[in-house]
């Protein structure tokens, strides 16, 4: 018997076909007024997962990240970030993710003065570096670096081919488009912040929760459309269809759209503080709610775009995504969750194998710089990338990594498939581990 996978309506008239032709040969007898639906779902259950995977569309997906880049890069601390986080508990809202909530917490960090110093004393001078070392030195960029020839080190992004510069841009002027210099030429004041959420009830379960999660903010005097707008819109992509009347679930479902990542995951170390604690008390006693519901994991997404090699020996990346990209998922080896989330990550790449229709998946164990890191250490904790965050995108692999050319005009439908193949994985993997189902 035939699989019917992500297009039911086209497996329907397939399954139709089958059955006309088999009647024609005296194989299949069915009653009168007998349909061939259902004779299709007595032969063989709808997958539900498949189903929900077919709801995500690549127009959709472009049009809530487009709706993003409205803000500019959406920085910390700015109007234009305030402005960001409203708009998206607006749109949560009108998706259906009704019951939205916000973190509330202070961003103010601890400044200190660079001391005075002192010229050494030449006996204090370091020694003259050979010639060879120095040649090396000469060739980094101003950001760090290596160009033109192999990097060399103990592991890590130091040893994988060539390397491209990375850094973050705060200059204004380097960003050559009007509109967006003027988007972004607030500068961030310390003070209060929020980030928002919503949550998906779960029906026999409810004390129970997966999060998903992507920050918000950026910087760069851009749009953020790669990092992390790209991320963003998946979470915000996957509460509209889990929002569905006709969704449920068995677990819980929160959708976590952080502020602070690119100062040090602030938002998402202000929710574990607030929360941790919570997990699992019902409030009121009795009610059958539970405001924080027990964890079961915490799944990131964090730049979904960018795919298209390492830099070659000029420092630079092709223009085309490559024909072997595909969407990281990592885990932290030395966590003390590695266990749960080495599993959790290999769930999602079996999902990916099984709904995904255009990039496969690989699984990692370097999970860095990311909002799942205050939870490595509580619960199973993954992220979902372009690129491996630390032999890749620490090595420039995404040259529009936090540059002004992380607009919207810089990415091609194959980039925002790859974001789009993305939310097809997390999506199916949270289908079935949180026991979803699809009303007829």
């Amino acid at each position: 018997m035939f699989k019917c996978h992500l297009n039911i309506t086209k497996c329907h008239v397939r399954f139709t076909l089958l059955v006309t032709i088999a009647a024609g040969a005296g194989v299949v007898t069915m009653g009168a007024g007998a349909s061939p639906l259902a004779a299709l779902q007595e032969e063989e259950e709808v997958d539900p997962v498949a189903v929900l995977v077919e709801r995500l569309t690549l127009d959709e997906y472009k049009a809530t990240l487009k709706g993003l880049t409205q803000f500019g890069d959406r920085r910390q601390g700015t109007q234009r970030n305030r402005d960001a986080v409203d708009w998206i508990e607006a749109w949560l809202q009108d998706a259906g993710c009704t019951n939205t909530e916000r973190v509330h917490y202070v961003y103010a960090p601890v400044r200190f003065a660079d001391p005075p110093r002192r010229a050494p004393t030449p006996a204090q001078a370091p020694a003259r570096r050979p010639a060879a070392r120095q040649q090396s030195e000469d060739l980094t960029t101003p950001t760090g670096g290596l160009v033109g020839r192999r990097g060399r080190g103990s592991g890590g992004s130091t040893i994988f081919g060539y390397r491209g510069r990375t850094g973050v841009n705060r200059g204004l002027m380097a960003q050559p488009d009007e509109r967006i210099r003027e988007l972004n030429r607030e500068e961030p004041v310390d003070g209060d912040r929020s980030q928002v959420y919503c949550t998906k009830v779960g029906t026999t379960r409810p004390d129970e929760m997966y999060i998903l999660g992507a920050h918000m903010d950026g910087h760069g005097v851009n749009e953020a459309v790669d990092d992390d707008g790209s991320g963003t819109a998946l979470v915000m992509e996957l509460a509209r269809i889990f929002s569905s009347p006709d969704v449920e679930t068995e677990r819980s479902i929160r959708f976590v759209l952080w502020n602070n990542e690119e100062t040090g995951l602030n938002g998402a170390r202000a929710y574990v503080e607030q929360r941790q604690e919570l997990q699992g008390v019902e409030d009121p006693p009795g009610s059958g709610q539970y405001p924080e519901p027990r964890w079961l994991g915490m799944i990131q997404h964090d730049m979904m775009l960018w795919d298209h090699g390492a830099p070659g020996p000029d420092g630079q990346v092709s223009r085309d995504q490559r024909p072997e990209a595909d969407v990281n998922i990592e885990f932290q080896w030395n966590s003390e969750m590695v266990d749960e989330s080495m599993n959790l990550a290999f769930h999602f790449k079996f999902a990916n194998a099984r709904y995904a229709t255009d990039y496969p998946a690989t699984v990692g164990p370097h999970m860095t710089n990311t909002d799942s890191t205050p939870f490595m250490n509580l619960v199973a904790a993954i992220s979902l990338r372009e690129n491996e965050r630390g032999a890749q995108v620490g090595a420039g692999w995404n040259p529009n990594w936090h540059q002004p050319t992380d607009v919207w005009t810089t990415y091609s439908d194959d980039d925002f498939r790859l974001g789009l193949n993305a939310a097809q994985t997390t999506l199916a993997a949270i289908a079935q581990l949180a026991g979803a189902s699809v009303g007829r």
